[in-house]
């Protein structure tokens, strides 16, 4: 069997980078090992970036046809100090106060339903061959391909994609190494039904999806509590002993603790995992690379996991699907580690491991029963900024070798949320001037927004010469586009800015040739 990649690993990463590859024409097999999808709710909250791919990938009805929720109902939180009872709680992570810069609106929905709409969308696209009950066992390269070992034969393909999860078989194959920081957490997940619970936090806290609860004997780790539906479903993460076993736990005296109150509940499965945070050293190594899990693993903090993974599907997609039509340069598939990488490493630093510490030092500072008014003062404070939000996270590669004006900049995940149009930023949401959805302007390839006639003719004509996909939209720049600050913006194939005319003497075929790696 051949194909131009093989993706093994067919969870929502794998699937969507198989899409992202499929609707470009790119001959893809995705080898997963179950052939039933596991019922476990994870990966529930799907930002508005992560809609924007789905929009891409033909889906975006059906995922929000799928919901579990009621339509409208938010994406938001609730911290707490002890229990969902104590007097200390208050909003937390609403993921919509970003709408307006993205050209979708965030989702909520059990992991398990997205991949089913990803796995459907798989039989629309003609290059696309899905192994579901078929295992990878070996994975061999060398310069001119890699060969798949599996458990229905041998795969041969040009490049491998390891989307199998925080125990990359592809991974370890390719020796990619990784640097881990260990928690020395043993965790439980709890799944389970309460009608009753659904009640108590309704009338306490209006609506919310999901509620955290800092505890001072945790030194700063939260117990996570997660509505799976509206009405009975719900899932549950705390920390528990070294060597914790279902025997061992108590979970109704758990569940109650964290609550603050007793209520009726029935279980329906109990899981254990490690906390830690792993990235891995590269994730290219000749012609095998990894995305997803088998990249970056941490634990479920603010919803960053699925939503990270979808991303590197999206970055990774496109620069492949060059590389195999033969208009990328020599840099371009070696920009997916420097702008992907970078992007994790600062999501881990700077807002999960933050809050963790961020967390311990207040509770080691601050105690209620000392004294209860200093501590409503600290809580407040708290409340109001001493942890990054979702305002604070807007990943971006102002370090990207591949992105024009951003000499001396870093990748990261903290950014300032803004309509102006900016290299090695997402594009924001604008309207077009005649009206319409400038989202729905853009074209698979490149695309130059511009509102000159002539500069759209010159791209065009460098575009051809480098045998480089590119789409003109020409426009006037007024009403809500204006705020993009500049009359010329090239857009690359995943809605990042890749050049704004800032008034500097340019030639098109160096910013189409700097934007594809030559």
């Amino acid at each position: 069997m051949q194909s131009q990649v093989a993706v093994v690993g067919g969870g929502p990463v794998g699937l969507g980078l198989t899409i992202e590859l499929g609707r470009r024409g790119i001959r893809t097999i995705v080898i997963e090992k179950d052939e039933s999808i596991h019922h476990i709710p994870k990966g529930q909250n799907l930002t508005q970036r992560t809609m924007e791919h789905f929009r891409c990938w033909g889906v975006e009805d059906e995922i929000r046809a799928a919901r579990v929720m009621p339509h409208g109902y938010p994406s938001a939180g609730v911290n707490a100090y002890g229990n969902l009872m104590s007097r200390f709680a208050h909003p937390w992570f609403r993921r919509s106060q970003v709408d307006s810069f993205y050209f979708t609106s965030n989702e909520r929905l059990p992991q398990y339903l997205t991949e089913a709409v990803l796995r459907r969308r798989l039989d629309e696209l003609p290059s696309v061959t899905a192994l579901f009950g078929v295992t990878a066992r070996t994975i061999d390269q060398d310069p001119s391909g890699a060969v798949v070992g599996t458990t229905k034969g041998p795969i041969e393909t040009e490049y491998v994609v390891g989307c199998d999860g925080s125990h990359s078989l592809v991974r370890e194959a390719a020796g990619i190494g990784e640097h881990r920081s260990e928690h020395d957490k043993r965790m439980v997940l709890l799944v389970f039904r309460s009608r009753q619970l659904h009640t108590i936090l309704e009338e306490r806290f209006g609506e919310a999806s999901f509620f955290n609860v800092l505890d001072p004997e945790l030194e700063g780790y939260w117990r996570f509590l997660g509505r799976v539906d509206v009405g009975e479903g719900w899932f549950f993460h705390a920390p528990v002993p070294p060597g914790s076993s279902p025997e061992t736990i108590d979970h109704i005296e758990l569940l109650h603790a964290t609550v603050g109150t007793e209520f009726e509940l029935s279980l329906d499965y109990m899981g254990f995992w490690d906390l830690r945070i792993a990235l891995a050293d590269t994730y290219l190594r000749g012609r095998v690379l990894i995305a997803g899990d088998a990249a970056h693993s941490h634990p479920p903090y603010g919803g960053y996991g699925i939503n990270t993974g979808l991303e590197d599907a999206r970055n990774l997609g496109w620069k492949l699907a060059a590389c195999l039509d033969s208009w990328a340069g020599n840099h371009l598939l070696t920009s997916y580690t420097e702008e992907r990488r970078p992007v994790f490493e600062s999501t881990a630093r700077e807002f999960i491991e933050a809050f963790i510490e961020n967390d311990r030092r207040f509770i080691e500072a601050n105690d209620p029963t000392r004294d209860e008014k200093e501590f409503a003062a600290a809580w407040e404070r708290r409340r109001t900024g001493s942890n990054r939000g979702v305002s604070d996270f807007e990943p971006h590669y102002q370090g990207s070798p591949i992105v024009h004006g951003t000499e001396g900049g870093t990748s990261s995940a903290v950014g300032k949320h803004s309509f102006r149009a900016m290299a090695g930023h997402h594009l924001p949401a604008r309207r077009l001037s005649g009206g319409g959805d400038l989202f729905d302007a853009l074209g698979d390839g490149f695309t130059l927004i511009t509102s000159s006639t002539e500069t759209g003719e010159s791209f065009r004509a460098a575009a051809r010469a480098g045998g480089i996909p590119l789409s003109v939209v020409v426009d006037g720049f007024e009403g809500e586009m204006s705020d993009y600050g500049s009359k010329s913006i090239l857009v690359r194939p995943d809605h990042f800015v890749s050049w704004v005319d800032d008034g500097t003497p340019y030639e098109p075929k160096d910013i189409l040739a700097v934007s594809v790696g030559s």
